[in-house]
């Protein structure tokens, strides 16, 4: 093999999958590993910095509004001079109601999360199926 085949990004589709453990700073940990899976991809640093933020946000929806386990799915597609990152994440559903809490939340601090995936990614959606719901973000790069 020659150096330039070795240092080619890779064609196709290359898919990754993170489980999600409920404890707290579980998502900074499954983004150092996403960090290393983009880095090892090549990717420009502004892309990699949007798809870190995107993981972030869909992480931390899923801890705060779902019931557990999630899982994150972390592909790539590329053709000829462009690509695609998708971000999933899978979550078993909508946690119930909880009591009020004496201290309301910093409109500030939370909220932004879907909108700023919304402003990122090129497309996203949620799915229903029968392994709970999915939110998925699809953001695209150059290159080739």
């Amino acid at each position: 093999m020659t150096t330039a085949q070795l240092d080619a990004a890779p064609r196709g589709e290359v898919e990754h999958v993170f489980s999600m453990p409920p404890t707290p700073g579980a998502v900074s940990g499954v983004r150092r590993r996403v960090r290393e899976v983009l880095a090892d991809w090549n990717l420009a640093a502004d892309t990699a910095e949007d798809v870190l933020l995107v993981v972030s946000e869909l992480l931390t929806n899923a801890i705060v509004h779902a019931l557990p386990p999630a899982t994150l799915r972390l592909s790539r597609r590329q053709a000829d001079r462009c690509g695609a990152i998708r971000v999933e994440v899978t979550d078993m559903g909508p946690t119930t109601p909880r009591c009020p809490s004496a201290s309301p939340i910093d409109p500030d601090e939370h909220g932004r999360g879907l909108a700023i995936v919304h402003a990122l990614a090129a497309q996203c959606g949620v799915h229903a199926h029968s392994d709970g719901i999915s939110r998925w973000a699809e953001l695209r790069f150059a290159g080739g």
